[in-house]
């Protein structure tokens, strides 16, 4: 069904015609959000089989959004101090994803250097999404969990260690999971061992008709063959950076090299026909040699996984300030392939649709942004494809976004007059943004100034920069971004 026949028929079908019938026509007023609702802290989102349920993570806990009616989505319920009973404290809750009727809670993102937090994660059912129940008991793991994906009873944990970062699979039937599978890049290509691991940080997994996919950092997107979940087994892989190349990078460097281009293997997804694979990378600019500017999304045709073959590259948007504590983030985040549309979320630089009929020149269709309110962190397709919804997150350093939930129409349609970023020309061009903070003195993104550590730039300060969007912050207890983004909601509410 074409998008514009199905706004059509949604608007015959109750709550959700003013929404998204109106949307249509609301592109010829500019492209706007059709409603959204408030979070104090929001991470990933992802969206239930009925289209009109979203969950997301936020940080201490989830909360689902009842989005049935896109200009008035309503929070159902909100879990938080999960482990209520438990000596450990649940926090750090970046990722939360949907699989039927249950919902996998994992974390904390980062590595916990305080021996404070519970490493795992815990089942809920939500057949009832104003009533989560939880389904087992919580699962420790022993290693901080990035991210999961979720098929079915089988449950994916990216579970780095520093020693071998592997995958980790468990089999989640019932109420007693057990680990039944892993796999490590090691296994591949074991001289990856020799180089420092947060360079080869297991970032992100996801699953569609027996292929995992791994964001493996600067070693690339590893595509895994899952049909036998308890023996993983290699396909292929692409990556921008070889061994070689980070060999060569000087232990005092690292920390540049991790924040920077090339490489930054973030995040990976395959359209639902399997044959379309986008790869994001998460960067900003550093004093890595090629670090100049936020990463970007790079498409690949997957007609034979054993060959992915790319096709093109989606640049990032820029900014006036683009390193990492800038607080003016473009660098792409989580997005998902769907119809042909590529659904992407880019931090402050906004959301935006791709048409990717031609792969070898996705086209730009869609795009809205206010990076003085809004920085996005995923975008996930709602209404069978009518709609999307994008989290929007407060813990960027040094800015002052809010945390939320939009919902958007899937259509095409350009924003009248984007607010432009703190420190922009007129015409916000290319060259004042390439040129802005390059004399900034803390370009790299200061991960030891974040992490309170006493600024040397050692191997041990740097395996605190975990890649992602909270990783300087993780030799702190709860994530110092995420402090201020809680002083700061304690200080609107105080009238401060």
């Amino acid at each position: 069904m074409q998008r514009r026949a199905l706004l059509a028929h949604l608007a015959t079908t109750g709550v959700v015609a003013t929404g998204l019938a109106s949307a249509a026509a609301a592109t010829n007023d500019g492209y706007e959000p059709l409603g959204h609702v408030d979070l104090d802290i929001a991470c990933e989102a992802v969206v239930g089989d009925d289209g009109e349920t979203a969950y997301v993570a936020t940080y201490d806990g989830f909360a689902t959004v009842d989005i049935g009616d896109p200009e008035e989505p309503t929070v159902l319920a909100e879990r938080d101090d999960l482990l209520a009973d438990a000596d450990l404290e649940f926090s750090g809750i970046l990722d939360v994803k949907i699989s039927g009727n249950r919902l996998a809670v994992v974390g904390p993102g980062n590595e916990d250097r305080t021996g404070e937090l519970f490493e795992g994660f815990v089942l809920y059912d939500v057949s009832d999404p104003a009533d989560p129940e939880r389904v087992t008991d919580p699962y420790e793991t022993g290693y901080h969990i990035h991210n999961c994906f979720l098929d079915g009873e089988t449950l994916y944990l990216v579970a780095n260690d520093f020693e071998r970062n592997p995958l980790t699979i468990f089999d989640v039937s019932d109420d007693d999971p057990e680990e039944i599978g892993r796999w490590s890049l090691l296994e591949h290509e074991d001289d990856w061992g020799e180089i420092d691991p947060i360079l080869w940080y297991l970032h992100d997994v996801y699953v569609r008709d027996d292929l995992a996919f791994l964001a493996y950092w600067n070693a690339g997107t590893y595509v895994l063959d899952v049909s036998d979940p308890t023996t993983p087994n290699y396909v292929s892989h692409v990556a921008q950076t070889t061994l070689e190349e980070n060999r060569e990078v000087e232990p005092a460097a690292v920390s540049d090299y991790q924040l920077g281009l090339p490489g930054n293997d973030h995040y990976s997804a395959v359209d639902e026909t399997g044959t379309i694979l986008a790869v994001n990378r998460e960067a900003w600019v550093s004093d890595a040699p090629e670090a100049d500017r936020p990463g970007g999304i790079d498409i690949f045709d997957l007609s034979d996984p054993a060959d992915p073959v790319m096709t093109a590259s989606i640049e990032a948007p820029e900014a006036p300030d683009m390193s990492y504590q800038g607080g003016q983030w473009t660098t792409s985040h989580n997005f998902e392939i769907r119809d042909g549309w590529l659904y992407t979320s880019w931090y402050q630089g906004g959301v935006k649709i791709f048409d990717l009929a031609d792969l070898e020149a996705p086209e730009e269709i869609t795009s809205w942004r206010d990076p003085h309110t809004a920085g996005f962190w995923t975008a996930r397709v709602a209404h069978d494809g009518g709609a999307y919804v994008a989290s929007s997150t407060p813990i960027i350093p040094n800015a002052d976004v809010q945390g939320g939930l939009y919902v958007f129409a899937s259509e095409a349609g350009q924003q009248i007059e984007p607010p432009a970023f703190e420190g922009a020309t007129e015409d916000d061009s290319s060259d004042d943004a390439a040129s802005a903070g390059e004399d900034d003195e803390d370009r790299n993104g200061g991960a030891d100034d974040v992490a309170g550590d006493d600024g040397e730039d050692t191997q041990d300060d740097t395996a605190a920069a975990i890649p992602g969007f909270t990783g300087p912050a993780a030799a702190v207890a709860g994530g110092a971004l995420v402090l201020e983004a809680r002083r700061r909601l304690v200080s609107d509410d105080d009238g401060g």
